[in-house]
Protein backbone atom coordinates (compact mmCIF):
# COMPACT_ATOMS: atom_id res chain seq x y z
CA UNK A 1 0.00 0.00 0.00
CA UNK A 2 1.51 3.37 -0.98
CA UNK A 3 2.32 5.74 1.83
CA UNK A 4 -0.11 8.60 2.15
CA UNK A 5 0.15 11.70 4.27
CA UNK A 6 -2.42 11.46 7.01
CA UNK A 7 -5.03 14.17 6.77
CA UNK A 8 -6.31 15.75 10.00
CA UNK A 9 -9.61 14.18 10.98
CA UNK A 10 -12.55 16.03 12.48
CA UNK A 11 -15.53 13.85 13.52
CA UNK A 12 -18.91 14.58 11.99
CA UNK A 13 -20.83 16.68 14.55
CA UNK A 14 -24.06 14.81 13.76
CA UNK A 15 -22.46 11.48 14.70
CA UNK A 16 -20.92 12.92 17.85
CA UNK A 17 -24.33 14.30 18.85
CA UNK A 18 -25.87 10.84 18.50
CA UNK A 19 -23.22 9.38 20.80
CA UNK A 20 -24.22 11.96 23.44
CA UNK A 21 -22.18 11.22 26.57
CA UNK A 22 -21.45 7.59 25.64
CA UNK A 23 -17.84 6.73 26.47
CA UNK A 24 -16.67 3.48 24.90
CA UNK A 25 -13.31 3.58 26.66
CA UNK A 26 -15.10 3.57 30.01
CA UNK A 27 -17.31 0.66 28.90
CA UNK A 28 -14.21 -1.22 27.72
CA UNK A 29 -12.60 -0.77 31.14
CA UNK A 30 -9.70 1.49 30.16
CA UNK A 31 -7.48 2.22 33.20
CA UNK A 32 -9.38 -0.29 35.38
CA UNK A 33 -6.95 -2.30 37.50
CA UNK A 34 -9.19 -5.22 38.40
CA UNK A 35 -10.51 -8.00 36.18
CA UNK A 36 -14.14 -8.15 35.10
CA UNK A 37 -16.16 -9.58 32.25
CA UNK A 38 -16.40 -7.46 29.08
CA UNK A 39 -19.41 -5.33 28.19
CA UNK A 40 -20.83 -4.78 24.71
CA UNK A 41 -19.33 -1.61 23.25
CA UNK A 42 -20.49 -1.65 19.59
CA UNK A 43 -22.12 -3.94 17.00
CA UNK A 44 -25.28 -4.46 19.02
CA UNK A 45 -27.55 -7.07 17.36
CA UNK A 46 -30.47 -4.74 18.14
CA UNK A 47 -29.42 -1.05 18.21
CA UNK A 48 -32.72 -0.03 19.78
CA UNK A 49 -31.69 -1.75 23.02
CA UNK A 50 -28.42 0.15 23.58
CA UNK A 51 -27.37 3.66 24.59
CA UNK A 52 -25.22 3.94 21.46
CA UNK A 53 -27.97 2.60 19.21
CA UNK A 54 -28.66 5.91 17.42
CA UNK A 55 -24.97 6.22 16.55
CA UNK A 56 -24.90 2.65 15.21
CA UNK A 57 -27.97 3.37 13.07
CA UNK A 58 -26.23 6.52 11.77
CA UNK A 59 -23.42 4.22 10.65
CA UNK A 60 -25.92 2.09 8.72
CA UNK A 61 -27.56 5.12 7.13
CA UNK A 62 -24.26 6.76 6.18
CA UNK A 63 -22.83 3.95 4.07
CA UNK A 64 -23.62 3.49 0.39
CA UNK A 65 -23.24 -0.22 -0.41
CA UNK A 66 -23.45 -1.44 -3.99
CA UNK A 67 -25.43 -4.47 -5.16
CA UNK A 68 -22.56 -6.86 -4.50
CA UNK A 69 -22.17 -5.65 -0.92
CA UNK A 70 -25.92 -5.91 -0.32
CA UNK A 71 -25.90 -9.47 -1.64
CA UNK A 72 -22.94 -10.43 0.58
CA UNK A 73 -24.72 -9.05 3.65
CA UNK A 74 -27.94 -10.81 2.76
CA UNK A 75 -26.07 -14.10 2.42
CA UNK A 76 -24.31 -13.56 5.74
CA UNK A 77 -27.60 -12.90 7.52
CA UNK A 78 -29.06 -16.04 5.95
CA UNK A 79 -26.09 -18.11 7.11
CA UNK A 80 -26.29 -16.70 10.66
CA UNK A 81 -30.03 -17.47 10.77
CA UNK A 82 -29.55 -21.06 9.60
CA UNK A 83 -30.71 -23.53 12.24
CA UNK A 84 -28.23 -26.13 13.39
CA UNK A 85 -29.11 -29.82 13.31
CA UNK A 86 -30.31 -31.57 16.45
CA UNK A 87 -27.65 -33.18 18.61
CA UNK A 88 -27.35 -36.86 17.70
CA UNK A 89 -28.32 -39.20 20.55
CA UNK A 90 -25.12 -41.24 20.39
CA UNK A 91 -21.71 -39.66 20.96
CA UNK A 92 -18.96 -40.76 18.61
CA UNK A 93 -15.77 -41.90 20.36
CA UNK A 94 -12.38 -40.43 19.45
CA UNK A 95 -9.35 -39.38 21.44
CA UNK A 96 -8.98 -35.64 22.13
CA UNK A 97 -6.09 -35.39 19.66
CA UNK A 98 -8.14 -37.20 17.01
CA UNK A 99 -11.03 -34.79 17.50
CA UNK A 100 -8.75 -31.80 17.03
CA UNK A 101 -7.09 -33.45 14.05
CA UNK A 102 -10.50 -33.83 12.41
CA UNK A 103 -10.78 -30.04 12.21
CA UNK A 104 -8.26 -30.14 9.37
CA UNK A 105 -11.07 -31.32 7.09
CA UNK A 106 -12.54 -27.81 7.17
CA UNK A 107 -9.22 -26.27 6.16
CA UNK A 108 -8.81 -28.82 3.38
CA UNK A 109 -12.32 -28.04 2.12
CA UNK A 110 -11.54 -24.31 1.99
CA UNK A 111 -14.08 -23.38 4.68
CA UNK A 112 -11.36 -21.66 6.71
CA UNK A 113 -7.58 -21.33 6.77
CA UNK A 114 -6.78 -21.91 10.45
CA UNK A 115 -8.25 -23.79 13.40
CA UNK A 116 -7.41 -24.04 17.07
CA UNK A 117 -8.95 -25.16 20.35
CA UNK A 118 -8.80 -23.83 23.89
CA UNK A 119 -10.76 -23.99 27.13
CA UNK A 120 -13.40 -21.36 27.82
CA UNK A 121 -12.26 -18.69 30.26
CA UNK A 122 -15.29 -17.12 31.99
CA UNK A 123 -13.63 -13.69 31.70
CA UNK A 124 -14.14 -13.89 27.92
CA UNK A 125 -17.95 -14.12 28.21
CA UNK A 126 -19.84 -10.84 27.78
CA UNK A 127 -21.57 -9.70 30.95
CA UNK A 128 -25.01 -9.87 29.31
CA UNK A 129 -24.51 -13.50 28.22
CA UNK A 130 -23.99 -16.96 29.68
CA UNK A 131 -21.84 -19.68 28.19
CA UNK A 132 -21.55 -23.08 29.84
CA UNK A 133 -19.87 -25.21 27.16
CA UNK A 134 -16.25 -25.83 28.20
CA UNK A 135 -14.29 -25.68 24.93
CA UNK A 136 -13.89 -23.17 22.11
CA UNK A 137 -12.99 -24.05 18.55
CA UNK A 138 -11.53 -20.97 16.87
CA UNK A 139 -11.67 -20.54 13.09
CA UNK A 140 -9.68 -18.07 10.99
CA UNK A 141 -10.44 -16.99 7.42
CA UNK A 142 -7.84 -15.09 5.43
CA UNK A 143 -8.45 -11.86 3.54
CA UNK A 144 -7.66 -11.42 -0.12
CA UNK A 145 -4.97 -8.78 0.36
CA UNK A 146 -5.36 -7.39 -3.15
CA UNK A 147 -8.93 -6.53 -2.20
CA UNK A 148 -8.33 -5.58 1.43
CA UNK A 149 -5.58 -3.08 0.59
CA UNK A 150 -8.21 -0.70 -0.85
CA UNK A 151 -9.75 0.05 2.56
CA UNK A 152 -11.46 2.20 3.63
CA UNK A 153 -12.92 2.29 0.10
CA UNK A 154 -15.90 0.05 -0.68
CA UNK A 155 -13.75 -2.49 -2.56
CA UNK A 156 -11.82 -3.28 0.61
CA UNK A 157 -14.95 -3.20 2.73
CA UNK A 158 -16.55 -5.84 0.55
CA UNK A 159 -13.72 -8.23 1.27
CA UNK A 160 -14.23 -7.65 5.00
CA UNK A 161 -17.90 -8.60 4.56
CA UNK A 162 -16.95 -11.53 2.33
CA UNK A 163 -14.67 -12.97 5.01
CA UNK A 164 -17.24 -12.45 7.76
CA UNK A 165 -19.59 -14.46 5.56
CA UNK A 166 -17.02 -17.24 5.17
CA UNK A 167 -16.28 -17.21 8.90
CA UNK A 168 -19.97 -17.50 9.77
CA UNK A 169 -20.48 -20.34 7.29
CA UNK A 170 -17.45 -22.17 8.68
CA UNK A 171 -18.68 -21.84 12.28
CA UNK A 172 -22.10 -23.15 11.32
CA UNK A 173 -20.56 -26.06 9.44
CA UNK A 174 -18.23 -27.05 12.28
CA UNK A 175 -21.02 -26.70 14.86
CA UNK A 176 -23.35 -28.81 12.71
CA UNK A 177 -20.69 -31.50 12.33
CA UNK A 178 -20.05 -31.65 16.09
CA UNK A 179 -23.78 -31.94 16.78
CA UNK A 180 -24.00 -34.83 14.32
CA UNK A 181 -21.23 -36.50 16.33
CA UNK A 182 -23.40 -36.27 19.45
CA UNK A 183 -22.01 -33.16 21.14
CA UNK A 184 -23.44 -29.77 22.01
CA UNK A 185 -22.11 -27.01 19.76
CA UNK A 186 -23.02 -23.33 19.38
CA UNK A 187 -21.70 -21.15 16.52
CA UNK A 188 -20.44 -17.66 17.39
CA UNK A 189 -20.09 -15.28 14.45
CA UNK A 190 -19.20 -11.64 13.81
CA UNK A 191 -19.24 -8.77 13.40
CA UNK A 192 -22.32 -8.45 15.65
CA UNK A 193 -21.59 -8.97 19.34
CA UNK A 194 -21.95 -12.63 20.30
CA UNK A 195 -21.49 -14.53 23.53
CA UNK A 196 -17.72 -14.21 23.83
CA UNK A 197 -14.75 -12.07 22.94
CA UNK A 198 -13.01 -13.59 19.92
CA UNK A 199 -9.44 -12.34 20.17
CA UNK A 200 -8.39 -13.70 23.62
CA UNK A 201 -9.32 -17.35 22.86
CA UNK A 202 -7.75 -17.05 19.41
CA UNK A 203 -4.48 -15.97 21.04
CA UNK A 204 -4.77 -18.74 23.65
CA UNK A 205 -5.17 -21.45 20.99
CA UNK A 206 -2.20 -20.37 18.87
CA UNK A 207 -3.52 -17.91 16.29
CA UNK A 208 -0.80 -15.37 17.10
CA UNK A 209 -0.12 -12.39 19.32
CA UNK A 210 -1.98 -9.16 20.00
CA UNK A 211 -0.66 -6.29 17.90
CA UNK A 212 -0.45 -2.59 18.65
CA UNK A 213 -3.56 -2.05 16.49
CA UNK A 214 -5.66 -4.27 18.77
CA UNK A 215 -5.89 -7.20 16.35
CA UNK A 216 -4.06 -10.51 16.18
CA UNK A 217 -0.88 -10.84 14.12
CA UNK A 218 0.64 -14.11 12.97
CA UNK A 219 3.30 -15.01 10.39
CA UNK A 220 0.87 -16.87 8.15
CA UNK A 221 -1.71 -14.12 7.55
CA UNK A 222 -0.36 -11.05 9.30
CA UNK A 223 -3.40 -9.15 10.53
CA UNK A 224 -5.42 -9.91 7.41
CA UNK A 225 -7.91 -12.47 8.72
CA UNK A 226 -11.25 -12.68 10.52
CA UNK A 227 -12.51 -14.94 13.27
CA UNK A 228 -15.48 -17.05 14.21
CA UNK A 229 -15.89 -19.65 16.94
CA UNK A 230 -17.77 -22.71 18.11
CA UNK A 231 -18.54 -23.37 21.76
CA UNK A 232 -18.77 -27.10 22.43
CA UNK A 233 -18.58 -29.88 25.00
CA UNK A 234 -16.74 -32.16 22.57
CA UNK A 235 -13.49 -33.37 24.21
CA UNK A 236 -11.05 -31.80 21.78
CA UNK A 237 -7.37 -31.48 22.61
CA UNK A 238 -6.30 -27.89 23.22
CA UNK A 239 -3.75 -26.29 20.90
CA UNK A 240 -0.95 -24.23 22.48
CA UNK A 241 -0.39 -20.49 22.25
CA UNK A 242 2.42 -19.34 19.95
CA UNK A 243 4.83 -16.43 20.25
CA UNK A 244 7.02 -15.02 17.50
CA UNK A 245 8.41 -11.83 19.01
CA UNK A 246 5.53 -9.81 17.56
CA UNK A 247 4.87 -7.99 20.82
CA UNK A 248 8.42 -6.65 20.88
CA UNK A 249 8.21 -5.86 17.14
CA UNK A 250 5.08 -3.77 17.70
CA UNK A 251 6.75 -1.84 20.49
CA UNK A 252 9.31 -0.60 17.95
CA UNK A 253 7.04 -0.30 14.87
CA UNK A 254 4.79 2.73 14.25
CA UNK A 255 3.29 1.89 10.85
CA UNK A 256 -0.32 1.43 12.00
CA UNK A 257 0.06 4.18 14.59
CA UNK A 258 1.17 6.67 11.94
CA UNK A 259 -1.46 5.55 9.41
CA UNK A 260 -4.46 5.89 11.75
CA UNK A 261 -6.43 9.02 10.68
CA UNK A 262 -8.09 9.64 14.08
CA UNK A 263 -4.84 8.86 15.97
CA UNK A 264 -6.54 6.14 17.98
CA UNK A 265 -3.52 3.80 18.25
CA UNK A 266 -1.31 4.50 21.25
CA UNK A 267 2.49 4.05 21.25
CA UNK A 268 2.40 2.12 24.53
CA UNK A 269 0.22 -0.38 26.33
CA UNK A 270 -2.72 0.50 28.56
CA UNK A 271 -4.34 -1.11 31.58
CA UNK A 272 -7.71 -2.57 30.55
CA UNK A 273 -9.85 -4.53 33.04
CA UNK A 274 -6.79 -5.53 35.03
CA UNK A 275 -4.56 -6.47 32.08
CA UNK A 276 -1.81 -4.34 30.52
CA UNK A 277 -2.10 -4.68 26.76
CA UNK A 278 -2.19 -2.86 23.43
CA UNK A 279 -5.38 -0.85 23.21
CA UNK A 280 -7.11 1.20 20.52
CA UNK A 281 -8.87 4.32 21.81
CA UNK A 282 -12.51 3.52 21.03
CA UNK A 283 -13.76 7.08 21.31
CA UNK A 284 -11.20 8.30 18.77
CA UNK A 285 -11.67 5.30 16.47
CA UNK A 286 -15.42 4.96 16.23
CA UNK A 287 -16.27 8.29 14.51
CA UNK A 288 -13.85 7.56 11.68
CA UNK A 289 -14.93 3.92 11.60
CA UNK A 290 -18.55 5.02 11.24
CA UNK A 291 -17.85 7.61 8.55
CA UNK A 292 -15.84 5.16 6.41
CA UNK A 293 -18.14 2.14 6.94
CA UNK A 294 -15.53 0.07 8.68
CA UNK A 295 -12.04 1.56 8.10
CA UNK A 296 -9.57 -1.42 8.60
CA UNK A 297 -6.61 0.75 7.57
CA UNK A 298 -4.48 -0.51 10.47
CA UNK A 299 -4.96 -4.12 9.38
CA UNK A 300 -4.12 -3.40 5.75
CA UNK A 301 -0.95 -1.35 6.42
CA UNK A 302 0.49 -3.75 9.01
CA UNK A 303 3.86 -4.97 7.65
CA UNK A 304 2.93 -8.52 8.64
CA UNK A 305 -0.14 -8.43 6.37
CA UNK A 306 1.86 -7.91 3.17
CA UNK A 307 1.91 -11.11 1.07
CA UNK A 308 4.91 -13.40 1.70
CA UNK A 309 6.34 -11.13 4.40
CA UNK A 310 5.18 -12.61 7.72
CA UNK A 311 7.11 -15.87 7.65
CA UNK A 312 10.34 -14.06 6.74
CA UNK A 313 9.79 -11.54 9.53
CA UNK A 314 9.15 -14.33 12.02
CA UNK A 315 12.37 -16.08 10.95
CA UNK A 316 14.36 -12.86 11.37
CA UNK A 317 12.89 -12.31 14.81
CA UNK A 318 13.68 -15.91 15.77
CA UNK A 319 17.31 -15.51 14.69
CA UNK A 320 17.54 -12.16 16.49
CA UNK A 321 16.17 -13.74 19.66
CA UNK A 322 18.68 -16.59 19.45
CA UNK A 323 21.55 -14.13 18.94
CA UNK A 324 20.49 -12.01 21.91
CA UNK A 325 20.17 -15.15 24.05
CA UNK A 326 23.70 -16.22 23.08
CA UNK A 327 25.06 -12.78 23.86
CA UNK A 328 23.32 -12.77 27.22
CA UNK A 329 24.63 -16.24 28.01
CA UNK A 330 28.15 -15.17 27.10
CA UNK A 331 27.84 -12.07 29.28
CA UNK A 332 26.57 -14.16 32.20
CA UNK A 333 29.42 -16.65 31.77
CA UNK A 334 32.09 -13.97 31.65
CA UNK A 335 30.79 -12.03 34.63
CA UNK A 336 32.99 -12.58 37.71
CA UNK A 337 31.31 -14.18 40.64
CA UNK A 338 30.80 -11.85 43.57
CA UNK A 339 31.60 -13.01 47.07
CA UNK A 340 28.66 -12.12 49.33
CA UNK A 341 31.25 -10.86 51.89
CA UNK A 342 32.31 -8.14 49.45
CA UNK A 343 28.79 -6.74 49.14
CA UNK A 344 28.07 -3.50 51.07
Amino acid sequence: MPKKKREPFTPDPDFVERLRDYNGNRVNGLHETTSRRPSMVWWAPDPDTTVFGEAQKWFYAREQPDDEMLELRTRRREVVATELPAVAPDQQARSPSEWTGELQQFVDAGDCEMTGVTALDPSWVFDHEEACLPNIVMLGVQHDYEELRHVPALQGGKDVTRQYLRAAAAAKKVAGWLRQQGYQADAVTGPMTGKILMIPPAIACGFGELGKHGSIINPEFGSAFRLSAVLTDAPLAHTPAREFGIDDFCSRCRVCENACPPEAIAPDKKMVRGVEKWYVDFDRCIPYFAETSGCAICIAVCPWSLPDVGLNLADKLRRRGERLAREQQAADTSSPEVDPKDLP
